[in-house]
């Protein structure tokens, strides 16, 4: 998939819980000098309630309407680096919109890497109900793929530090420094 040409809209992480979202993207955004923001915070702080109590007293689907609003207000932002839920690009009008405003990076990340990163009792509704962790991520990752599929790249984070990913992110962005900027800079 060809990279939209907006170059300062937003960078938008998605990716399964425990791919390393949050923590990758406030890297990204500090190499890059932009803004971050957590999606899941942003929805915290606007409710006013935890994730799991929004789950608990409005559902998934108020959470999920939620989320939306929160997408479309990042969507309209400028060089910021946005870390969304495990299931925002799931949501079709969600993953269109992250499309068609900035470049979409999916963390790719195994079902037993991300429970072993959040463990059993993570504070994550979808899987805390059940009774085994791990299949539970591994059916939800399965339903999750296609929409992960779409990004405009693609990282795999189970065998990688978060800084690690970050530079595969700016390679495949191309917004890597080229060798002769980065020796001017160095030799400054």
């Amino acid at each position: 998939m060809s990279l939209p040409s907006a170059p300062e809209g937003p960078i938008f992480l998605i990716g399964f819980m425990g791919s390393g979202k949050t923590t990758v993207g406030g890297l990204l955004a500090g190499h890059l000098g932009w803004s971050f923001a957590d999606l899941d915070d942003l929805i915290v702080r606007s409710a006013g309630l935890t994730v799991a109590e929004i789950f608990a007293r409005e559902g998934e689907e108020g959470f999920r309407r939620r989320e939306t609003e929160a997408v479309r207000a990042a969507a309209a932002g400028r060089r910021s680096v946005i870390a969304t839920g495990g299931g925002a690009a799931c949501r079709e009008e969600n993953l269109v919109l992250m499309l068609a405003s900035g470049r979409v990076v999916a963390l790719v990340v195994s079902a037993a890497e991300a429970v072993r990163r959040i463990g059993t009792r993570s504070g994550r509704p979808l899987l805390d109900d059940s009774a085994d962790p791990l299949a539970a991520a591994a059916t939800l990752l399965s339903a999750r793929q296609a929409f992960y599929a779409r990004a405009h790249l693609k990282v795999e984070t189970d065998h990688r530090t978060p800084d690690e990913a970050v530079s595969a992110i700016l390679v495949g962005l191309g917004l890597a420094p080229k060798a002769s900027e980065k020796q001017k800079r160095e030799s400054a």
